[in-house]
């Protein structure tokens, strides 16, 4: 048979050859076996046949066997060969003449022989056998033909003996047999031997029900009748096997909270012991927790339960423990504390405790009823009970024991009070903002801080107000700033009005009031949070005088004006002033008249009547200008310029603007109307006595009559003036005579000699000696004044007086002239 299935190979390899491209001749081992080997190699183009013949390596010259093939063979084998021995083998391509056409050579081992069968095979596990056989020389490997009931299964290659056959399937019989191998191939198959893999081990799970128990299951292994589970204590050491047909097995009578490894196997009914389950750890549920305490803790401002209970000292496991609460909050620990948060006021909580490990919980502990803090009184509302009593209340919260509140002051101050009912009184005073709160209390502690109330007194009212009037028609209001103000209401009533002024000093002006009035002033202090405080007491305040109204004045003499105004304010003193001039001059009176009197001449005044009285003075009433008569000068001089004019000066005149000056006499009348202080006036006769008058007038026309000491003119000037020669060289100078009581005096004035004579009263010439020749004289000739003056503007006239020799010859009359 095994030479049909090589035949087919050559047949096959024989027909691809006549395909192939021709190359280099070669040849390759294509297989070998401990007796034969087989060659192939490349065709020859040309060969009639191919010589295979075969040496030892260690003779290669030597050549023992032989084999022919036809041209279209390219594989063939040697037989009858040693196991595992070296081997030299040549092919040679020969032609028809068996002549070589080219040879080429290989070398190899052969496989070794056939091996002894198996001795020993046993079980290791369900699906695991350990094979026991004898080596073999020269072999460097073993395969291990492995079949079952369906024939062939696989093989397995192996280094050594024992060998482990694994990946079987569990309680199945399997033939097996073995081959020793080299580099080279493998020997024939040895006789076979047959063994059974044991049963499979049972799945084991595991799972505790309660603290003290375990229960085992597992799927039933196939073939088996009976298990056989062990469970071993870790904590104590120690192992405990049971036997059971079933399925499952409860182990009871545990230590709570333990460690226990759980293991079995299956017996075949052979009676063998299949393979053993791994071992499976299983804790035991831990104990129940003993009742729980139960306390309340903050952490950052958030309340919890704090939960404690003991533990049981026997338990070494890693046990978590579950608390619980029917308020719907949990926490988990590994300790022997838990806190519940958050936790809300006023709450009933039902506390229990559950241990947790990995085979489940306890039971769980007894339940605990825990009541936590109460929650805080809401409604707070504040009530003053009097004037500075305030009583703060509240609604109850259940579960609260007592409460306490707290009063805190704006100024830092703090007041408490502790009940149990719902309210609570405490002092409060004005002008203070109040911040209020309430706790309420039981065995758990205090409630959290509700509503706090904040509550401001109304602000207290101002001391030391005062109110004065600061014109007839504003009073000014000032006060101590008051405790909580922010803000003042002051307010002005009277009998028509009412006049109101907001700010924030503690001033206040209020205007636009009516004057001589009498108001009720009161000053309201107020801020945003309390409002005003309306209980503040008044004050009244006068509004000043009103204003005099119509005033007339009217001139009584020169000095002296009477005033007169309509008096219309209640209790009044009036005050008449002047202003201008010099000086001030005032009058006084309760009425609605009065004099001003001794006012000076030429002065213009402003006159004003104020009225005043307690509250104040009133403004002043309008003015009304008045002039005093202007002021006589207090000096006149009358000159006389020529014999029928004079010049009239006089100094100043206050309050005189122009001037009228008369000179009256019984034989003519002059004057002159000016706004100098001087004019002149002629028409004047000389040797007259004259009354001397002035009428000064101011600018509004107002007259001052003026008199003064009267003016005589001077003697009239002689008339019909000549001049004569005389003996003896003189010269007399006639002129008419003025029939006066004075005396005249004649100037006779040369360009080099003056001559002057004198005329007693009564006389109308007089002589001149020693009179120079041959010259020109200017002749005046003028009456002396009763002081022995001379009149200074009296004409003169001129004469050439020419020389006869040395005397004087003829007098010459040259013309008359204007005294220069």
């Amino acid at each position: 048979m095994g030479c049909m299935k090589w035949l087919g190979i050559f047949v096959f390899l024989s027909t691809c050859s006549q395909t192939a491209a021709q190359s280099g001749f070669q040849v390759s081992v294509f297989s070998t076996t401990s007796k034969t080997v087989y060659l192939k190699w490349t065709e020859y183009s040309g060969a009639a046949s191919y010589k295979i013949s075969a040496a030892l390596k260690s003779s290669p010259s030597n050549p023992f066997a032989f084999a022919t093939f036809g041209p279209n063979t390219v594989m063939g084998s040697i037989t009858s060969l040693s196991q595992d021995v070296a081997y030299i083998f040549t092919v040679e391509a020969l032609d028809a003449s068996q002549a070589v056409l080219s040879s080429t050579s290989t070398e190899t081992l052969t496989a070794p022989d056939v091996m002894e069968p198996i001795k020993n095979v046993k079980p290791k596990d369900s699906g695991t056998l350990t094979a026991e056989f004898t080596l073999k020389t020269g072999a460097t490997h073993y395969i291990i033909r492995i079949e079952n009931i369906n024939g062939f299964f696989r093989e397995d290659t192996v280094s050594s003996s024992p060998a482990e056959l694994s990946n079987l399937s569990p309680y199945t019989e399997y033939s097996l047999s073995i081959m020793a191998a080299n580099s080279v191939g493998r020997s024939q198959p040895s006789i076979s031997v047959t063994a059974k893999t044991v049963l499979a081990p049972p799945q084991i799970s595991t799972s505790s029900p309660s603290n003290d128990s375990i229960v085992v299951s597992w799927t039933p292994v196939a073939h088996a009748i009976q298990y056989t589970l062990s469970i071993y204590n870790f904590a104590m050491n120690a192992e405990m096997k049971y036997n059971t047909s079933n399925t499952s097995l409860t182990f009871p009578g545990l230590d709570a909270g333990s460690l226990y490894g759980i293991g079995g196997f299956a017996w075949d009914p052979e009676g063998r012991n299949g393979e053993g389950s791994l071992y499976v750890n299983q804790t035991t549920r831990p104990p129940t927790p003993s009742s729980a305490n139960v306390s309340v803790v903050m952490s950052n401002n958030t309340a919890g339960l704090s939960v404690s209970w003991g533990l049981d000292q026997k338990v070494f496991i890693p046990t978590e423990y579950h608390v619980t609460s029917d308020q719907g909050i949990t926490c988990n620990s590994t300790s022997s504390s838990c806190t519940l948060s958050p936790v809300g006021c006023g709450k009933v909580h039902t506390i229990q405790v559950t241990a947790f490990n990995k085979a489940g919980p306890s039971y769980p502990s007894a339940p605990v009823v825990f009541i936590t803090f109460p929650c805080p009184p809401e409604s707070l509302d504040l009530v003053k009970s009097s004037e500075e009593n305030c009583t703060l209340m509240w609604n109850t919260v259940p579960y609260a024991d007592s409460y306490e509140a707290f009063i805190k002051r704006g100024d830092g101050s703090e007041e408490t009070c502790t009940t149990t009912g719902s309210n609570c009184t405490y002092h409060c005073q004005c002008g203070y903002t109040y911040l209020m709160s309430v706790f309420a209390h039981n065995h758990a502690g205090s409630s959290p801080q509700g509503k706090v109330l904040n509550y401001a007194t109304v602000p207290c009212c101002p001391e030391s107000i005062s109110v004065s009037a600061v014109s007839t028609d504003t009073l000014e209001i000032m006060w101590i700033a008051s405790r909580g103000a922010e803000l003042y209401e002051t307010r002005a009533v009277d009998s028509s009005e009412v006049i109101l002024c907001n700010d924030t000093a503690p001033v206040c002006a209020l205007s636009d009031l009516s004057c001589d009035s009498s108001y009720s002033v009161m000053v309201t202090p107020c801020n945003e949070i309390s409002g005003c405080n309306h209980a503040c007491n008044s004050h009244t305040g006068d509004t000043a005088p009103c204003m005099p109204t119509n005033l007339n004045l009217s001139l009584k003499n020169s000095s002296s004006v009477h005033v007169s105004w309509t008096a219309n304010n209640r209790n009044a003193t009036y005050t008449v002033s002047t202003d201008g001039g010099s000086g001030r001059y005032t009058c006084t009176t309760s009425g609605n008249s009065c004099d001003v009197t001794d006012l000076p001449c030429g002065s213009t005044y402003e006159f004003s009547v104020t009225a005043s009285s307690s509250a104040g003075q009133s403004l002043p009433s309008f003015s009304i200008s008045l002039e005093t008569e202007p002021c006589c000068p207090a000096t006149l001089k009358v000159e006389q310029v020529t014999q029928s004019m004079t010049n009239v000066s006089w100094s100043q005149a206050k309050g005189a603007h122009s001037f009228i000056t008369s000179l009256t006499s019984l034989r003519g009348h002059a004057s002159c109307h000016t706004q100098d202080s001087h004019c002149l006036m002629g028409c004047i006769t000389c040797g007259t006595n004259y009354t001397v008058t002035m009428e000064a007038f101011s600018l509004s026309g107002r007259m001052a009559n003026c008199t003064y000491q009267g003016f005589s003119s001077s003697t009239c000037c002689p008339s019909g003036v000549r001049l004569y020669k005389m003996a003896s060289n003189s010269l007399r100078v006639y002129w008419r005579s003025t029939g006066s009581n004075h005396s005249s005096t004649a100037e006779i004035v040369g360009s080099s000699n003056n001559f002057t004579c004198t005329a007693p009263p009564g006389e109308n010439s007089c002589d001149v000696p020693n009179i120079q020749c041959g010259d020109v004289y200017s002749v005046v000739v003028a009456p002396l004044t009763p002081e022995g003056g001379k009149v200074l503007f009296c004409p003169q006239r001129l004469y050439s007086v020419t020389c006869s020799g040395s005397d004087v010859g003829t007098v010459i009359y040259r013309g008359k002239r204007s005294v220069d």
